[in-house]
């Protein structure tokens, strides 16, 4: 099968599948260029509610393929900025779903999804100072904010690989579930995730992510919304709510 990205929908949670078995599903440049278009299509997407990134098999990403890198390394990374900032700035929730190797260009999308859970044996390494790469700016920020400085230059420093549980004491993952139950445990919390309120997502993923000069917009949103209402009353009947808004498409 040739190297690409697999996408479907299901009950309103997408899932990315990373697919390059010959390589650990290491990234080609195709792969890293058809990236970005599929999300803005997802998130144009009212069905979608949440989003799962993971990788086929028993291994996540090993990174970019490195065979992309002997023509022009700057245009390659530039490729993986360019689909890590998609990814980080998709308006709706992101799930990294981690089995083996996450590695290189592999932790550079984890780190650019909002969560990650991790199935205990994953592995996990920043690896640019094995091939003299200087990491960019971007995603060396997004790492530290994950993990703190120490952190990120031990992985930047030494492009040493780490295990899950050292993975979830420093913040890179969220999550760490016994082999066989990751699977299990996404699913569960995919159905949390889009059964709450897009208004309260769509804000607190902004706020989070360092947007100051929101507040005012999204105060307006809740009022317009209804949400809130509907949230309290739902609490009070003790039935689900039913939240009327979503993420405004970009057309």
């Amino acid at each position: 099968m040739d190297p690409q990205l697999q996408y479907g929908v299901t009950d309103s949670v997408a899932t990315v599948v990373i697919r390059h078995p010959e390589k650990r599903n290491a990234m080609t440049a195709a792969m890293w260029r058809a990236l970005p278009s599929l999300l803005a299509e997802s998130a144009d997407d009212p069905a979608v509610r949440a989003l799962v990134l993971t990788g086929a098999g028993g291994t996540f990403c090993a990174g970019a393929d490195i065979s992309t890198l002997r023509g022009s390394p700057e245009e390659a990374q530039g490729l993986a900025v360019r689909a890590e900032e998609a990814l980080a700035a998709f308006p709706k929730p992101t799930v990294a779903a981690i089995r083996g190797h996450c590695v290189g260009g592999g932790a550079q999308l984890a780190a650019a999804c909002d969560l990650r859970f991790a199935e205990d044996g994953a592995l996990f390494g920043v690896t640019p100072a094995k091939l003299g790469i200087v990491y960019p700016a971007s995603s060396t920020r997004r790492l530290v904010s994950l993990v703190g400085p120490a952190t990120a230059k031990y992985l930047l420093f030494s492009g040493e690989l780490v295990d899950a549980q050292r993975a979830l004491r420093t913040g890179l993952v969220d999550e760490v579930l016994p082999e066989g139950e990751l699977g299990k445990r996404i699913a569960e919390f995919t159905r949390i995730l889009v059964s709450r309120s897009q208004l309260t997502q769509a804000a607190a993923k902004e706020f989070a992510d360092g947007r100051t000069d929101r507040d005012a917009h999204w105060a307006g949103q809740a009022r317009a919304s209804g949400d809130t209402a509907e949230g309290v009353a739902a609490f009070l009947e003790r039935r689900q709510p039913r939240f009327g808004w979503s993420v405004p498409t970009s057309g």
